[in-house]
């Protein structure tokens, strides 16, 4: 098999991918053409099917499909023109080739987090976590799932990844800002994310839900929360309130979803410790596809022309 990242202009390939998107187009003659993003665990790439003769056929998104293409460069990145296509038979292909994974234990790092709720003191918090964590459907679920459809951790597993990332560092920063109610803080770092469980859908689709285009995951993660807690007798009104808040406020700045912008020193915490990771995973993710130590160009989600230091 030929992944996605090896793909060199002016290959001739017969390959099978995950079609993930697949639109009709139009060109300006009238033809209709289909424009498809194609997956494996390494990337997606976009292909072009300009003539849908009988070379090409029937399939729809979400299939797993054989194909055949050229490579060609199109403003200044790989596309597939392709030639043939058909639905790949069961036995061609192996799941595991086309869904991204996270390169660290599922199971090793889902142990390490719940020793992070095993340190919540607090018994209100620690009942609500284990409400969620305890739920063996829920857990299974959830350790699966990625925490974005494209931009950072994008991957099975990511979901749990950037929130043991997250937890970890905002653990580091209640030991050195003793203010810091650690309970709160660890508590709002495990749960930040919780609504990405419904705003994605599961892998292979891996792809925004109706409730997640129209609410998204912090409004979708505060009604988690809240419900949870509705259930928990006695639980404090004032301790609600401050969760709720991190919840709402952990993108930091209103212009980047966040409904409320950080009034307490553990929203500022948890919110510079998840755009952290996000952020230094978009670095390492595009330092995986080069051992470069050029400028990879403008990165259009950092803003900025990035390159590895060298290890002279």
């Amino acid at each position: 098999m030929i992944y996605i990242q090896d793909l060199r202009e002016g290959q001739h390939i017969c390959q099978i991918y995950l079609c993930k998107q697949k639109v009709n187009g139009t060109t300006k003659a009238g033809k209709t053409y289909y424009s498809l993003k194609l997956q494996d665990k390494t990337g997606i790439i976009d292909g072009k099917v300009w003539d849908l003769s009988n070379s090409i056929e029937h399939f729809e998104a979400m299939d797993y499909i054989r194909l055949e293409a050229d490579v060609q460069n199109y403003n200044g990145g790989l596309q597939l023109n392709i030639r043939r296509i058909r639905r790949a038979d069961a036995g061609e292909y192996d799941q595991k080739d086309y869904i991204p994974v996270s390169q660290f234990g599922v199971e090793e790092m889902f142990s390490e987090l719940r020793r992070y709720i095993d340190k919540v003191q607090n018994p209100y918090l620690n009942q609500l976590l284990k409400s969620f964590f305890d739920d063996e459907a829920f857990a299974a679920s959830w350790k699966m799932h990625s925490a974005a459809k494209s931009v950072h951790h994008s991957f099975m597993g990511g979901l749990l990844q950037h929130t043991l990332r997250v937890t970890q560092l905002c653990y580091f920063l209640s030991l050195q800002y003793p203010v810091i109610n650690r309970d709160l803080l660890l508590t709002a770092a495990i749960c930040h994310d919780i609504g990405k469980t419904r705003e994605l859908s599961a892998f292979p689709e891996n792809d925004y839900t109706d409730e997640g285009q129209l609410l998204g995951h912090i409004v979708i993660g505060y009604e988690m929360l809240k419900e949870k807690i509705r259930g928990i007798e006695g639980f404090p009104k004032r301790l609600e309130t401050e969760l709720l808040h991190c919840i709402l406020a952990h993108h930091g700045e209103l212009e980047f979803g966040s409904p409320k912008k950080p009034s307490l020193i553990e929203a500022e915490a948890l919110s510079r410790a998840d755009d952290m990771d996000a952020k230094l995973d978009i670095f390492m993710e595009e330092f995986e596809k080069t051992n470069s130590t050029d400028f990879l160009g403008m990165n259009k989600f950092l803003g900025v022309n990035i390159r590895k230091t060298s290890k002279d």
